[in-house]
């Protein structure tokens, strides 16, 4: 026990002749440095303040734009579902035309390979 209690005498004592060499030193007085100290600490929280306020303005901007984004997105869809609907409509006609064609080219088709099958039979 009289380690840790010389031990920490000695620490008592660093720390007051430490802190006595630090006055003896220091470029302002006590005073001085106080209202120093006192004038970067309200500059400190007037910046903490402004990154408040900023972070405020920063977070409603989010959330608008995110709201105009999600219905601007909704009205897209829309559109382009609509969009497809229409172009749907407008070649279904084509479709049956084009089924069409493909089947009369595909009876020619037949009857060339019948034709030629006749042919090569003589």
């Amino acid at each position: 026990m009289a380690k840790g209690k010389s031990l920490l005498l000695g620490f008592l004592a660093g720390g007051i002749i430490s802190g006595a060499i630090a006055l003896l030193n220091a470029p302002k007085s006590g005073k001085e440095t106080r209202a120093d100290l006192k004038k970067q600490a309200t500059e400190l929280k007037d910046s903490f303040e402004h990154v408040k306020e900023n972070g405020k303005e920063l977070s409603e901007q989010i959330i608008n734009t995110s709201k105009e984004a999600a219905k601007l997105i909704k009205e897209l869809s829309i559109d382009v579902k609509d969009s497809l609907e229409s172009w749907q409509e407008t070649i279904k006609p084509h479709q049956e035309n084009i089924k069409s064609y493909l089947k009369q080219i595909e009876e020619r088709l037949n009857e060339l390979e019948n034709q030629t099958k006749t042919i090569e039979s003589k």
